[in-house]
């Protein structure tokens, strides 16, 4: 596992995935009081939407902030890694 590590970012990120959490929250409750399916899909999206940018953040974070200060080949390696949750 890699070593933690808190970049400037980490906290917009947290507050992008409070945003989602709050969404899924909503929804769950939406369902359950038996609202209209258009309102739980628009609200599905809002929370694909909040996970979407929380995850762009994240990995243009990393792109910029890590993958410059290794190796070259590592460098290579690790945005392979990366390209599949791209």
């Amino acid at each position: 596992m890699e070593a933690l590590l808190k970049h400037a970012t980490h906290p917009e990120i947290v507050t992008r995935l409070k945003r989602a959490h709050g969404h899924l929250a909503s929804t769950i409750a939406m369902i359950a009081e038996g609202r209209s399916c258009v309102e739980l899909a628009q609200q599905l999206h809002a929370v694909e939407k909040a996970v979407t940018n929380a995850k762009r953040e994240l990995v243009n974070d990393h792109l910029e902030h890590c993958l410059d200060e290794m190796d070259p080949k590592l460098a290579v390696r690790e945005f392979k890694a990366l390209s599949k949750y791209l």
